[in-house]
């Protein structure tokens, strides 16, 4: 599906003509029906005045908004509206990284071997397809400074926010927007509800937007969606890499976005978020505050259907972990999909539940039909490739706080080797390791299922350069585990299509192999924030402290005869900085522990 027509928005009239069915006696699912001629239905672009001028240029930002919709919303129909805003649509600038990961050598910028972040984008391009014969409307729109939108990106700054906001706002009568040619268009075919949905950067707006608590936006379905900015550049203090993006920060991310005309204008907002960002000492600071949105959870007012992926090292498990049980706390209407695969669309893993769910979820919230969605479990859990489980909330009910101990006896030591990955310091746990610590259980009698998000308290000492403890939880016994996805030839047609724009999607599958050991979850500290992650305080080499620090979310099977392992190194190569070989670590298994849920 071409990125311009990429997202519809959903139609929202309950009479027949704009594409609910009347349920028949005796009906179980009333929704809305594809009733209109894809074909016919009116595209069109408009630029959305914001409240915001962030490249300081005395106009205010204007805001890219491609539209499909129903031809009957040109007679009167009114209609709701499905938005996804991106940074993405205009592709992507080659930006190198920072080349500061091994410390020791010269900081600055320079190329660096990183996956490619534009192959890792995934476009939603089914929905227009789906649901604008069911009566919804869908906007696609440039985030600022990308794209044909003005202003400039910042990597989840408040601007950013208030660009998408201003489209809701527009779609209510809030806002004012133009054509190519300067004349006024009123959304005056929208109901003015609204729901956004998006994956990656794409499901990071939907919850930024819904921080605003703004009037209108009934729904999002932030897919793979970051809650907190630090959390994804840093963790516990320290700076931490997305998986694949050593060396990436926000201005390399914000300048790889730049796509709007005359790019030069941003120079300054580009520069500023480099200094900003601080890499130095990795604290919490008002620079990422501002684009923390748990912060401001308080204020949403939206229902939320939440999905990530288990295996996802790219915007890990805690950004939807958090964000979820923050909206627990405050009974938000919600909804939770964990799927085995990584930073992907659910649509590439369970295509035919996927829609069916989601048409529901966007019929209850936008269309207001009882679709009774709302009364079936809210989480489905993949716990292992193709096995789906629901419970009734999440973490499961019914599971039970354990307290591992991480051995008994004296003080033992570990030496950091930052040429070692992660993934080889767990492969073999039974075994002695000079560069590690391990406690291992003794296999399990029956299957174990851990839910939620692992804390875990290390009693330890460090001696040398590197400041960083990292906790690995690991499934220790062989099992086909979940390797990746593969597309396939066949294709599913999802809905009718124009030419070069077909409708039709090729199917994935998912690739297993059989593999001795998992890591689970991991988590990371800079002890030096072993007080707050705002705040730098130096440790005294040898010195005992009890450190405390959270893994990310999770939901895995231990399988009967497994161990469960925690391993505990210092450098976490494909995530932390590296500083110089040598660090000692000493730590008191008797005085450490995990804390997580089991059933």
């Amino acid at each position: 599906m071409r990125i311009a027509v990429s997202i519809a928005a959903l139609a929202v009239l309950l009479a027949p003509s704009a594409g609910v069915a009347a349920p028949a006696a005796g009906a179980t699912s009333p929704g809305t029906q594809p009733v209109h001629d894809y074909a016919r239905a009116i595209r069109e672009q408009v630029w959305v005045q914001t409240g915001v001028d962030s490249d300081t240029d005395g106009r205010p930002d204007r805001v890219a908004v491609r539209i499909i919709r129903p031809a009957a919303s040109a007679d009167g129909l009114r209609v709701p509206v499905i938005f996804q805003a991106s940074p993405y649509y205009a592709g992507l600038n080659d930006v190198p990284n920072h080349d500061d990961i091994d410390r020791g050598g010269a900081a600055g910028l320079a190329p660096t071997a990183t996956a490619d972040r534009a192959q890792s984008i995934t476009f939603a391009g089914y929905l227009d397809n789906y649901f604008v014969p069911r009566g919804y409307a869908v906007a696609f729109a440039d985030s600022l400074g990308t794209g044909g939108s003005d202003g400039c990106p910042t990597s989840g700054g408040r601007n950013e926010t208030l660009g998408m906001k201003a489209v809701v706002d527009w779609l209510n009568g809030r806002a004012r927007a133009v054509d190519a040619d300067g004349t006024a268009v009123r959304a005056d075919w929208s109901t003015g509800r609204t729901g956004m949905i998006g994956v990656s950067y794409n499901g990071t707006l939907p919850n930024a937007v819904a921080a605003t608590g703004v009037e209108g936006l009934e729904t999002i379905v932030p897919i793979a969606g970051i809650s907190s900015w630090y959390d994804y550049y840093r963790a516990g203090g320290g700076v931490v890499a997305p998986g694949g993006f050593q060396g990436e920060d926000t201005d390399v991310l914000a300048r790889a976005v730049l796509t709007r005309a005359s790019p030069e204008v941003c120079a300054g907002v580009m520069d500023a978020l480099e200094r900003a960002q601080d890499r130095e000492t990795g604290d919490y600071s008002a620079y990422w505050a501002e684009r923390d949105y748990l912060r401001d959870v308080r204020r949403v007012r939206a229902s939320v259907f939440l999905v990530h992926g288990l295996h996802d090292d790219n915007v890990r498990t805690r950004q939807a972990g958090q964000w979820w049980d923050a909206l627990a706390a405050r009974h938000v209407p919600r909804k939770i999909w964990w799927h085995q695969a990584g930073h992907t669309d659910p649509f590439n893993v369970r295509r035919d539940v996927w829609l069916s769910t989601l048409h529901r979820w966007f019929d209850q919230w936008l269309y207001r039909i009882d679709t009774g969605i709302m009364r079936e479990p809210m989480a489905d859990v993949e716990v292992a490739p193709n096995q789906w489980r629901t419970s009734a909330t999440w973490p499961v009910p019914g599971s039970r706080a354990v307290s591992l101990r991480l051995g008994s006896g004296p003080r033992q030591t570990f030496v950091d080797d930052p040429a070692r990955t992660a993934d080889d310091l767990a492969a073999d746990v039974t075994g002695a390791d000079p560069n590690r610590y391990a406690y291992v259980s003794a296999p399990l009698r029956r299957a174990t299922r851990v839910s939620g998000t692992p804390r875990i308290t290390v009693r330890a000492d460090l001696r040398g350069d590197s400041p960083y403890l990292t906790a690995l939880l690991v499934d220790h016994g062989p099992a086909d585990r979940y390797a990746g996805l593969r597309t396939l030839t066949v294709q599913d047609c999802v809905g009718p299509g124009i030419e070069g724009d077909p409708g039709c999607f090729n199917r994935r599958e998912y690739v297993t192999a059989t593999t001795e050991h998992e890591i689970v979850t991991r988590g990371w500290l800079d002890v030096r924030n072993r007080l707050s992650p705002a705040r730098t305080t130096p440790i005294r080499a040898g010195r005992p402290y009890t450190f405390r620090w959270d893994l990310q979310s999770t939901d895995h099977v231990f399988a009967p005869g497994h161990r469960i392992a925690v391993v505990l190194i210092s450098t976490d190569r494909d995530h932390t900085l590296r500083y110089p070989a040598g660090t000692v670590v000493g730590v008191r298994p008797a005085l450490s522990r995990l804390e997580l849920r089991l059933s």
